[in-house]
Parts: structure tokens; C-alpha cells; sequence
């Protein structure tokens, strides 16, 4: 690939993340050397942890757009869309850290194949094991059985990660994690990116089916490791303690994409189900020693679902 600055545009949201910055945009600076560099941008949710001071003073070549409140992962993804000018877009996490050879395998692989509307690769943790990173849609009924408990002595319906397949064959799927997205200037003009709706969670999920929907393909590219730490934001955040606020998001967003997807009548299904699954996991750990602690998470999860779906009228809106 002959090196052209005007190729990718990189896209990086940072909450509280100011320790991962300086590694994880040194690790970008050596991938995008192969290509002849690229536009870095980095949108700061509102960090209170001194992340868009660091920015302006050791990182002067990367655009920094500050939000000036934490507006959630996709709204503040949403923020730079005006500023890409390059033919390829890729986001990528502060937690994800990747390889020199990172975008050189991938843009090749997306200028050849101009059906590939997103891209995404092979994700690992910090200990090297394979996380998952090539998905299928979420439906309220695997939803169901995963709650359930139900995957491990039947294989119906197809799990959200499904991973009972060689990793290293490059193949389409049905959506990627966000924290390395690769698209196409195209694919953001006719789609756009997030809907802004999703505060966090879901957004890639619902972009992906937007994409599919548009004729283009989601493929999984092997042929790249990505370290991907996770959920170092909410650690940042000290939301150790309020796992339950995480919780309610996913909730909400869970709402939002059925009833946007699927109807009133998915939104009905997701609560529906979830509550049977509630209730089969309180049945299971009923006669379980010390089991009242897992029996209150449960019942919390009971009230939650129903509060989510009176607040966002089953998913017709958001509260964020």
C-alpha cells in the first residue's frame, strides 16, 4: 500500500482515561506510519482526570474536540463526524492498544473489497486470550437463554458470541465490537454513525444492522491482534459502585434497540423474557447455600427491567 496521509482518520473518545492515552496513541503513531500518517482525533467526554490538558500540552498534532459534558459513547463519536475528510474511518478505544501492522492488512483488505461497509479484528486481553469480536445480532430470546443459563446443555438459538468456529478465517458477521471499527467515508454519508439515542451500549449493534440494511457487508479480519484491555472508563469512573447505573443503561439500550428493530412487540418480548429467565435462575438458587445474595441481584434486575420500560415507554425513548 503506497503511504497516503489522506487514507484514515482516527477516532478516539476519552472519559477519565488519561494513563491509557500516552500508550495507546504511541502504539497508533507506529501503525500509521506504513500508511504515511493520518488525521488522530480525540474527542474528551468531560474528563475530570486532566486527559484534555495532557492532550493540548504532549499531543499537539492530534485534534482535540471537548464535549464539555459526558455525552455517552456515541453522541460524542457523533461530535467529530464533520471533521473526516479521509476515505476510511476507524474507531478506536484508549484500552485498545494495536499492533504496527494494525491498519495496513485492514484498509487493503476494505479497498478491495468495496462491499465491506465495517471491519473489525481479532480482539485480546491483556492476558493474550481471545475476547470476543465477531458477533451476531442480539434477540430477546438468546437474550433469554443466556440469562437462562440454558447454553451450555443446548445449542439453540445462535449466542450473541457464538465462538465454536475457527478464528482464523476471515468471514462475515453480523456486527464488531467498537473499540477497533473500521468503515468508509461512504458508509458514513449515507448512514451516518450512532444513533444518538443509545447513550452507551448497543450503538455499534444497531450501526452495524444500519449498514447491512445499506448493501454493504461487517467482516471479521483475522489477521490482526488487538490488545483490548475493557471497561477501563468505568473504572476511572469508580463505577465499581454503581454497577447498577451500568446495568440500567444496558437496560435502556436493550429497549431501545428492540423497539427500534423489532417493534413494541420485541420490546414486550425482551422484558417478557427476561423476567422468565429471572424467574428460572430464582428457582435454581432457591435451595443453594448463601444463595440470598445472588436471589437479591436477581430480584433487582426484576424491578430494574420493569422501571426501564415504564421510563422509556418500552423503548420509544431515551433518558440520557
Amino acid at each position: 500500500m503506497q503511504p497516503d496521509p489522506g487514507l484514515l482518520t482516527t477516532l478516539l473518545v476519552s472519559y477519565n482515561t488519561k494513563a491509557l492515552l500516552a500508550p495507546c496513541l504511541d502504539a497508533l503513531d507506529k501503525a500509521l506510519a506504513p500508511i504515511g500518517g493520518g488525521d488522530v482525533i480525540v474527542v474528551d467526554n468531560a474528563s475530570r482526570d486532566g486527559s484534555a490538558e495532557f492532550l493540548r500540552q504532549d499531543r499537539p498534532h492530534v485534534t482535540l474536540i471537548e464535549s464539555g459534558a459526558n455525552l455517552g459513547f456515541g453522541r460524542a463519536n457523533n461530535l467529530a463526524l464533520d471533521r473526516i475528510k479521509s476515505r476510511y474511518l476507524l474507531l478506536l478505544n484508549t484500552d485498545a492498544f494495536v499492533p504496527p501492522d494494525a491498519l495496513v492488512g485492514p484498509l487493503e483488505y476494505m479497498e478491495a473489497h468495496p462491499e465491506c461497509g465495517v471491519l473489525g479484528v481479532r480482539l485480546v486481553g491483556r492476558d493474550g486470550e481471545p475476547q470476543p469480536g465477531c458477533r451476531y445480532f442480539p434477540t430477546p430470546l438468546n437474550s433469554f437463554w443466556a440469562r437462562a443459563g440454558f447454553t451450555r446443555r443446548f445449542g439453540f438459538p445462535r449466542m450473541v458470541d457464538d465462538v465454536k468456529w475457527d478464528h482464523r478465517d476471515t468471514r462475515e458477521c453480523d456486527w464488531v465490537p467498537g473499540c477497533y471499527y473500521l468503515t468508509r467515508r461512504e458508509v458514513l454519508e449515507r448512514v451516518g454513525l450512532f444513533d444518538p439515542r443509545f447513550f452507551l451500549y448497543y450503538e455499534e449493534v444497531d450501526h452495524c444492522r444500519e449498514v447491512k440494511n445499506a448493501g454493504w457487508r461487517v467482516v471479521f479480519w483475522p489477521h490482526v491482534d488487538v490488545v483490548h484491555l475493557g471497561g477501563e472508563s468505568a473504572k476511572s469512573e469508580g463505577v465499581i459502585n454503581k454497577s447498577r447505573q451500568l446495568d440500567d443503561l444496558q437496560l435502556e439500550s436493550g429497549f431501545l434497540y428492540y423497539r427500534k428493530h423489532h417493534g413494541l412487540a420485541g420490546a414486550l418480548a425482551f422484558l417478557a423474557l427476561e423476567e422468565l429467565a429471572d424467574v428460572i435462575v430464582l428457582l435454581k438458587i432457591a435451595f443453594m447455600a448463601k444463595g440470598w445474595q445472588r436471589a437479591r441481584e436477581v430480584m433487582d434486575h426484576m424491578r430494574a427491567m420493569f422501571r426501564t420500560a415504564s421510563i422509556t415507554g418500552f423503548g420509544r425513548a431515551g433518558t440520557r
